[in-house]
């Protein structure tokens, strides 16, 4: 495939190389920041090669080309004389576009997706320390719990603990870094709030320990395992880190602002923004768990239903923050597996469009953009082929809602987060696996029989 002439072909349908400020891309898309979105033809973006749908959202204009494809054409991209933006810079361009909610969904999203890479792995390594010790596996090859190793569960421990055990250090440095900090100071106070002296907020919770009492009043524990307390914390870290670059002279900034910005950034870690936000992001945990603990598997079917309609309006990022703490403070993810139905939900709306359609170019979307969804990317399938036709995608979202419904009645939960449907099985490595695969089967089928049966009108289906 000629990935220069695609990448030639885009820029001059958006407008040209003087109508981009930027690009960037994700595992499935090309993003572009654009001058002037009134000049871009959808129809004419769409009808290109390899394109697969294309969108306009929180000042970027998206398009779909699908995994594996979207960073070769960004590559072409930027070798045909496209500024070659860097992260913050397209953050900076992003933030000046779109209401304020879009704008606080970016800035989670810059800070959280980059440690969501090790939170999948970490994940992984649950699962499989959890398939390797399972009772019943270690039965059949004659073995019992007791016939481990100690040193190799200690090896395995290491995998699954250490990513949670110094989270505030990933979170403090990534925010540094995202709000023009210097990433090594965050790593610092990231460790600092996780120091061995402090005692952990497991044991205290737990009355194993007391916390340290300073000015009298204030209770003052580890952080570990926390992440709206490190995120606050880089964000203030950075900002004071900034201000005193500029007014500190010369030639004591190297001295100075690191001392002040770590002693300040500590303080305000430990006896202020850490004892509030702590105590907020357990009380979103608590929100999310009572919504998967509602009767009857209510919170599982409304958040199967809706899941996909908050991927459209890109808010799903902000959501990556649930994740996280509920894996953090309690080890499972009841989120994934109903998420996960909604995905693969969608992937069996495209897959009917695909079986019932008598449009070749409309076949050769919707099969690899179906397939793409049983691997846990969605957006080929949302926008490519299911909201163009409207009703697939509506059935989709009524299979995620009855997958994500038997999911919670049946109280599912993963050992990890960011990796769904066929590749998800990783994380439900133990007694559940079965369960997995039925609810994401069931989400298909129901999404793929109501799309074929009620979701396309004639003229889609010839078109």
């Amino acid at each position: 495939m000629d990935y220069q002439s695609v990448a030639s072909q885009i820029i001059d349908v958006v407008g040209g190389a003087d109508n981009i400020l930027s690009a960037a891309h994700c595992a499935t898309r090309l993003r572009l920041m654009v001058k002037k979105r009134e000049i871009i033809d959808d129809n004419e973006v769409e009808s290109l090669p390899l394109v697969k749908g294309c969108f306009f959202t929180a000042g970027q204009y998206q398009i779909i080309l699908g995994t594996g494809i979207g960073n070769k054409v960004y590559d072409e991209v930027i070798k045909l004389g496209i500024p070659g933006a860097s992260k913050n810079e397209q953050a900076a361009a992003a933030a000046q576009n779109g209401n304020a909610a879009q704008r606080l969904v970016r800035v989670f999203a810059d800070v959280f997706v980059p440690i969501i890479p090790v939170m999948v792995a970490t994940g992984l390594f649950m699962g499989l320390r959890g398939f390797l010790t399972q009772p019943d596996l270690l039965a059949m090859l004659g073995l019992t719990t007791d016939s481990i190793p100690q040193n190799f569960l200690s090896f395995t421990q290491i995998l699954t603990d250490t990513a949670f055990s110094f989270l505030p250090v990933l979170v403090c440095w990534s925010a540094f870094k995202k709000f023009g900090g210097s990433p090594v100071i965050g790593i610092v106070v990231g460790l600092m709030l996780v120091h061995n002296i402090l005692p952990t907020s497991w044991d205290v919770a737990e009355g194993n320990a007391e916390p340290l009492l300073f000015f009298g009043f204030i209770k003052v524990n580890g952080y570990q395992s926390s992440v709206l307390p490190a995120f606050i914390v880089g964000f203030l870290g950075s900002k004071i880190e900034q201000w005193l670059h500029d007014h500190v002279p010369n030639a004591l900034d190297l001295i100075v602002t690191p001392f002040v910005t770590v002693l300040l950034s500590l303080c305000l870690g430990l006896f202020a923004v850490g004892p509030v936000f702590h105590s907020v992001e357990m009380a979103l945990v608590d929100v999310v768990s009572f919504l998967f603990q509602l009767p009857f598997g209510v919170g599982g079917l409304i958040w199967g239903a809706l899941c996909q309609v908050i991927v459209i309006t890109g808010v799903h990022h902000a959501l990556n923050l649930v994740e996280i703490e509920m894996l953090s403070k309690t080890g499972w993810n009841p989120v994934n597996p109903v998420g996960s139905c909604g995905i693969v939900a969608q992937a069996g709306a495209a897959m009917a469009v695909a079986v019932k359609t008598k449009s070749v170019k409309m076949k050769s979307l919707a099969y690899p953009s179906a397939v793409s969804g049983l691997l846990g990317i969605t957006e080929p399938a949302i926008f490519g082929v299911n909201l163009r036709l409207v009703s697939p995608f509506v059935w989709g979202c009524v299979g995620g809602g009855v997958g994500g419904w038997l999911s919670a009645l049946f109280g599912l939960q993963g050992t990890g987060m960011s990796v769904t449907g066929i590749p998800g099985m990783l994380l439900y490595l133990n007694k559940q696996l079965p369960l997995y695969i039925l609810i994401n089967g069931i989400a298909f089928a129901v999404a793929f029989a109501l799309t074929y049966i009620f979701g396309m009108k004639n003229q889609d289906a010839a078109a």
